[in-house]
């Protein structure tokens, strides 16, 4: 009888874990298909703590694009809270902090986004873009070098290192990096 007892417990206890991967699986697939409708509706579903850090960045992507900026956050901070080593959620907190004009939050969160996953351009170059925004050129010629080491045929990195040269009174760099986001541009057409 204890056995049984054992059996059940573990089978109630299990079942909606797997009920909650197989609606956060068919979410991520309505999702990824721009039905965020739907991909809405299931994650829903799916009780709060059995969420995974992908559906409450998901659910974050989702109002931050139906323009409820503020329970995005609450979405990306609670991914957060789910796995503080899921970088994704720090990047759109970053970028939302960005947009708000809110440049310390950006390049705090941005920062954290590159300690853990140091080899993403993207990241360097959005942690430029905040230094930018805040004045602060030099940090940003940094993170722009980073990001154009790592991958160096993203244009929007030469445009800004060419900004950034510029502003640093470099004008023959400048114009190299201006050139080359020139033959970039042409390129990708």
């Amino acid at each position: 009888m204890k056995k049984f007892a054992l059996v059940l417990l573990f089978i109630l206890f299990t079942i909606p874990c797997i009920a909650s991967e197989e609606l956060s699986k068919q979410a991520i697939a309505f999702y990824s298909d721009n039905n965020t409708n739907k991909a809405l509706d299931l994650l829903l579903q799916i009780e709060e703590k059995n969420r995974t850090p992908q559906d409450w960045l998901i659910l974050g992507n989702i109002l931050e694009e139906n323009g409820e900026k503020a329970n995005a956050i609450y979405m990306y901070q609670k991914a957060i809270a789910v796995n503080n080593k899921y970088y994704k959620s720090y990047y759109n907190l970053a970028n939302i902090f960005l947009e708000e004009e809110k440049y310390s939050l950006a390049i705090e969160h941005y920062k954290k986004a590159i300690k853990l996953n140091k080899n993403n351009p993207y990241l360097h170059y959005n942690l430029a873009c905040a230094y930018i925004k805040s004045g602060d050129i030099k940090k940003a010629k940094t993170s722009l070098i980073n990001a154009v080491t790592l991958k160096n045929d993203i244009p929007e990195v030469h445009h800004n290192l060419a900004f950034v040269y510029k502003s640093l009174g470099k004008e023959k760099i400048a114009q190299s990096y201006l050139d080359n986001y020139n033959k970039l541009l042409q390129n990708s057409f």
